[in-house]
C-alpha cells in the first residue's frame, strides 16, 4: 500500500494522526462491541502459519453470509505485495469455507483484513491481536532470522511502555514513554531521550502495533546494542506542541536535558516535523532521523555552521521507487549539499516501500547510532545509491506495463474506467509465483500503480474494475485461452531461459493439423523443430508428446510456459538432445485414443521422428500429467520417459508394475508447494507408487503454485534428462 492509499483508509475509518490516549480506548471498545465474534466462529482460527512460513486461510462461508449477506468474491486484504505494499489475496470458496495458502512468506509482521466485494470488510473474529488506530486490522509475525528484532523479549527482560499526559495549547494530549530495563524515577544520572513522530494518517499506537517498536527497543537493549534511554513515542505537530511534550517528559522523567542528548525521528510527516524541528532551530536535538519524510523543509545556508555544530548525526532513510518519500528524499540529499549540511544516508532500501516493513528497518539501524560511538557510518547492506527522482512515463504515452531495468512495473488503464470504484491488477507476484490483486490508484481520468521490484521472470496479468475481468487494451499480448490476460518480461539472469533468443537462431514453432476420429473434427497442435533440423536425417529424432493442462490449450505452453524460448535456450547451449516436440490438443473424451490414433500417427507422417518406444517421451501438466500417467498405466513401455507436473498417479488398482518398470527408463514426478492444490493428493500418490514398487523420481517441491511459475521450471528441468540414458 503507498502512503496515500494507507492515509485514504485511515481517513475513511475515520482516523485521524490526533489520536489522544482516551480516544484510543475508546475506539479499541467500540471495536471489541462491533466486531465481537460468535462464539462458533471462534473456535476455529482463520489463519495457520507453518513453520515453513505459510499461511493458510480458512474462513468459514456461514460467518461471511451472516455478517456480509451474499457475495461473490472474498479477498485478504494485507501487507503481501512487493516491498511489502498492500494487495489482495483471494480466497477460493470450497465447500462451506473461503481458503487459500499463501507462501512462503519473508519472516516479518504482517497485517490483514478480509473484505468481500471490494467494500465489506471484517475483523477476523479467531485472532486477537488488534491495531489501536484501525480495529479492522490483525497481525500475526512470521519468524525468521530476518525478523529476530520484532519478536517479543522474554518476559520480565523488556523496558516498559505506559502513557504521559500533558497539556497544549489549552488540550490535554498523550504519548507513549518507554523506559528501559532497570529504569527508576530516582537516581543520579539521567538519560538521553528519543522523541519518535508519528505522521499524517500514522497514528502513535501504530508505533506499537505495526512498528512493533517496544520489541525492537527491548531486543536491542538487550543485545547491548543500544544505550540506555527514553522513547517518546508521539504525534505532536508544530513546536508549540512540541515542546510542550519536551517539558512534560523532563518534568515526570529522569532525563537529560542538553541538546547532545536529545533525539527526534518520524515517519511520513513526522520526518519531516523532526528534520524541521532540528534544522530550523539548530541546537534542540543532536540526532536526527527522516523515515520516508514527505517533503524538504527549507535550509538556510547561513544556519549550516550551527547546524553541523550542534546535530552529531542526520541520517536519513527511503524505501524504493515505490515510496512517496524516494523522491522527497532525493530533493533533501540535494538541499542539504547545496547548503552543506552534514548528513548520512542509508541508502534506498531495495526492497522496502512507504510501511512498517520499511520503518522497523529503520528503527533498527538508527537506534543504536544514538549517544554514543559509531563506527560504521556508510549504508546498510546491499542498500543503493539514490541518483535521480523517479518519474513514470506521462499517461498515455507507452505501452503498458513501463518496466524499469530494475524490475518496476508502472500499470496504467486507458481512460475508460473513469467511473470505476475499485480497480487492481491480477498477476503472479506473489511468493512462488501465487497471485495478488494490487490495487490501483486514481490518477486523472486513469487508474496507475507502479509496484515491485519484481524479479526477473516472466509474467501474466489482468485488470480487475469493480470484480470484472478486463484485458488491458495498452498491452499488445495476447493469451489464446485466457483473453483478458496480458503478458510481460523482466529480463535478467535468472530469467535467461525463458528470454527470446537471437533471430534466427532458434527453432521453429509450427502448425500441425490433424483429422481427430475422436472429437469428429479438424484439430490442432504446435511442433517444435529444433535448429537445423533434417527431414531426411538416417536417425529419426526423438520426440516429446507435451500436454497442457485444463481449461488451456495446445497453445498454452508457447504463450505461457515460454517452451520454445526454453528449448531454444537449452538447445544451443548444448543441454538438449535434438528432439521433436508435439504440444497437442489434450480437451478430448477419450485422450488415449487421441493421442495413440491421432496425433501420434500425424507427427510420425509429418516429421522425421522415432516410433522407437526408446525414443518417445510422454509429459504433460495437470490434467495434462494425469493424462500422462493414465497412457502409462493403460500403455507402459510404449513411451520410455513419462513426466508429469502436479498431477496425481491415483489408485493402485490393475497396476502392471513389472510392464511399467520394465518398459520405462524414467518416470519423473513433480509438484508445487502447499500452495499447489494438488500438493495432498500427489504426496499421497507417492505412497501409492512406494507401496507399488514402482520406480520413479521425484524431483522435490517446486517452490510455488498450480501454475505457469512452476511448470515452466519443470520443463526446464525435465528436457535435458530426456533420451540420454
Amino acid at each position: 500500500m503507498t502512503t496515500e492509499q494507507y492515509h485514504g483508509r485511515l481517513r475513511r475509518l475515520g482516523v485521524r494522526r490526533r489520536l489522544s490516549a482516551a480516544f484510543t480506548a475508546g475506539v479499541i471498545a467500540t471495536a471489541a462491541v462491533l466486531l465481537a465474534p460468535q462464539p462458533a466462529a471462534a473456535d476455529t482460527p482463520w489463519l495457520d502459519v507453518s513453520a515453513d512460513r505459510y499461511a493458510t486461510f480458512t474462513v468459514p462461508a456461514a460467518y461471511v453470509q451472516e455478517n456480509l449477506g451474499t457475495v461473490s468474491q472474498v479477498v485478504v486484504e494485507g501487507n503481501f505485495g512487493p516491498s511489502a505494499t498492500w494487495a489482495e489475496f483471494g480466497l477460493t470458496r470450497r465447500g462451506d469455507v473461503w481458503s487459500g495458502v499463501l507462501g512462503a512468506l519473508e519472516p516479518g509482521l504482517y497485517n490483514y483484513q478480509l473484505t468481500a466485494d471490494d467494500t465489506l470488510t471484517i475483523k477476523d473474529p479467531t485472532n486477537s491481536t488488534g491495531v489501536a488506530s484501525n480495529p479492522l486490522l490483525s497481525t500475526f509475525l512470521v519468524a525468521g532470522d530476518s525478523a529476530r528484532w520484532l519478536v517479543d523479549a522474554p518476559a520480565g527482560t523488556g523496558g516498559k511502555v505506559e502513557t504521559l499526559t500533558y497539556r497544549t495549547r489549552n488540550a490535554q494530549r498523550s504519548a507513549l514513554v518507554w523506559t528501559p530495563p532497570g529504569y527508576t524515577a530516582k537516581g543520579a544520572k539521567g538519560y538521553p531521550t528519543l522523541f519518535l513522530q508519528s505522521g499524517d494518517g500514522v497514528a502513535a499506537t501504530d508505533w506499537l502495533d505495526l512498528g512493533r517498536s517496544k520489541q525492537i527497543l527491548d531486543n536491542l537493549s538487550a543485545a547491548g546494542a543500544l544505550s540506555p534511554m527514553v522513547v517518546v513515542i508521539n504525534d505532536a505537530s508544530g513546536d508549540k506542541e512540541l515542546t510542550d511534550l519536551r517539558k512534560a517528559v523532563t518534568d515526570n522523567y529522569r532525563v537529560l536535558r542538553d541538546p547532545a542528548h536529545q533525539a527526534i525521528a518520524g515517519v511520513s510527516d513526522g520526518a519531516t516535523d523532526a528534520v524541521r524541528a532540528a534544522l530550523t532551530k539548530p541546537g534542540q536535538f543532536g540526532y536526527v532521523g527522516w523515515f520516508s519524510g514527505t517533503s524538504a523543509p527549507e535550509i538556510d545556508h547561513r544556519d549550516a555552521k550551527a547546524i553541523n555544530r550542534g546535530v552529531k548525526l542526520l541520517r536519513l532513510y527511503t524505501g524504493n521507487v515505490t515510496d512517496p518519500a524516494y523522491n522527497a528524499t532525493y530533493r533533501l540529499t540535494k538541499a542539504l549539499g547545496r547548503a552543506d549540511v552534514r548528513f548520512e544516508f542509508d541508502g534506498v532500501n531495495p526492497d522496502g516501500g512507504a510501511n512498517w516493513t520499511t520503518w522497523q528497518e529503520n528503527l533498527v539501524d538508527f537506534l543504536p547510532r544514538l549517544f554514543g560511538h559509531v563506527r560504521d557510518h556508510g549504508p546498510s547492506p546491499d542498500h543503493q545509491p539514490l541518483k535521480r527522482e523517479f518519474t513514470p512515463p506521462p499517461a498515455g504515452t507507452t505501452p503498458t506495463p513501463f518496466v524499469t531495468e530494475d524490475g518496476f512495473v508502472t500499470f496504467e488503464t486507458t481512460t475508460d474506467f473513469t467511473d470505476a470504484q475499485h480497480v487492481t491488477v491480477w498477476a503472479n507476484v506473489a511468493p512462488g509465483g501465487s497471485w495478488l490483486r494490487m490495487p490501483l490508484t486514481r490518477d486523472g481520468d486513469r487508474w496507475r500503480a507502479t509496484v515491485g521490484p519484481l524479479k526477473p521472470w516472466f509474467y501474466y496479468y489482468r485488470l480487475i474494475v469493480d470484480r470484472v475481468a478486463v484485458k488491458d487494451a495498452s498491452n499488445p499480448t495476447t493469451v489464446t485461452t485466457e483473453p483478458m490476460w496480458s503478458t510481460f518480461f523482466i529480463p535478467g539472469p535468472g530469467a535467461r531461459l525463458l528470454s527470446d533468443v537471437p533471430a534466427g537462431r532458434g527453432g521453429k514453432a509450427e502448425s500441425m493439423t490433424y483429422a481427430s476420429t475422436v472429437a469428429g473434427q479438424d484439430r490442432t497442435a504446435l511442433v517444435w523443430t529444433p535448429p537445423g533440423y533434417d527431414p531426411g536425417r538416417t536417425q529419426p529424432y526423438p520426440v516429446l508428446y507435451l500436454q497442457h493442462g485444463s481449461g488451456q490449450n495446445y497453445t498454452d505452453w508457447v504463450e505461457m510456459g515460454r517452451a520454445k524460448q526454453i528449448l531454444d535456450h537449452q538447445f544451443l547451449d548444448g543441454d538438449l538432445t535434438p528432439m521433436v516436440v508435439v504440444m497437442g490438443n489434450g480437451n478430448s473424451s477419450n485422450f488415449n485414443r487421441e493421442l495413440r490414433e491421432n496425433i501420434v500417427p500425424t507427427a510420425r507422417a509429418r516429421y522425421n521422428i522415432s516410433s522407437d518406444p526408446s525414443q518417445q517421451a510422454l509429459a504433460g501438466l495437470s490434467m495434462g500429467g494425469g493424462q500422462a500417467l493414465g497412457v502409462l498405466r493403460a500403455y507402459p513401455g510404449e513411451f520410455a520417459y513419462v513426466a508429469a507436473f502436479s498431477a496425481g498417479f491415483g489408485s493402485g488398482t490393475g497396476v502392471d508394475v513389472a510392464a511399467i518398470n520394465n518398459g520405462t527408463k524414467m518416470l519423473r514426478l513433480y509438484v508445487g508447494d502447499q500452495t499447489d492444490f494438488v500438493y495432498p493428493s500427489f504426496m499421497a500418490s507417492l505412497t501409492t507408487l512406494n507401496n507399488l514398487g514402482i520406480r520413479y523420481e521425484f524431483d522435490g517441491v517446486t517452490p510455488g503454485p498450480h501454475g505457469w511459475d512452476v511448470w515452466q521450471k519443470n520443463l526446464i528441468d525435465l528436457a535435458p534428462r530426456l533420451f540420454k540414458r
